[in-house]
């Protein structure tokens, strides 16, 4: 299977809006197992197509420990925002080796279409939720380092751009401190 070359913010490319799928056929069921495949070889537990720098609203994730518990959500579409918050440390396998706290609603009703192009709705809080949000907040261009202070957010910009000069970044695996990345 062939794993996909993750975009590396400050990309100019992960700030593009992702166009909604028209259909769900086996194109779209290819890209959603090679982001899968990339998503388990970079130790994510997200991954937005844009992030891999194919602009359609696919996201996969995968927060289960054992990590079978694989989730596609093709077009979604955030239907219900709790008003109580949830403050989590998110990180990014297109921000590296970075994490922040990032406040968001705990609970989420989402609609989309699932790997088959059949339609659902389902709810989500947690972890689950999270990861939704912050995957959806890639499908319109935001990462989650926009949830932060530009003080904070422009620190981690230079250092990645540090890091990528020094050759660190031509792998996931080569990132230090690495930790499961949203």
């Amino acid at each position: 299977m062939k794993k996909l070359k993750v975009l590396h913010f400050p990309d100019p490319r992960l700030r593009k809006k992702a166009k909604p799928v028209e259909g769900v056929n086996e194109e779209i069921r290819s890209i959603v197992d090679q982001m899968f495949h990339t998503m388990y070889e970079e130790k994510g537990i997200g991954l937005a197509a844009t992030q891999v720098n194919i602009h359609k609203r696919i996201i996969v994730i995968d927060v289960s420990e054992k990590k079978d518990e694989k989730v596609c959500l093709i077009n979604p579409e955030i239907l219900f925002l709790s008003d109580e918050a949830e403050t989590m440390e998110e990180g990014c396998l297109s921000v590296p080796g970075f994490y922040e706290s990032v406040s968001r609603p705990s609970k989420i009703k989402v609609s989309t279409l699932d790997y088959n192009g059949n339609k659902i709705e389902f709810e989500a809080s947690g972890l689950l939720a999270t990861c939704i949000q912050h995957e959806i907040d890639h499908l319109n261009g935001k990462l989650f380092v926009d949830h932060i202070s530009s003080l904070k957010r422009n620190r981690i910009e230079k250092k990645i751009i540090k890091l990528k000069k020094e050759g660190v970044l031509t792998s996931r695996k080569n990132t230090p401190d690495y930790k499961s990345a949203v």
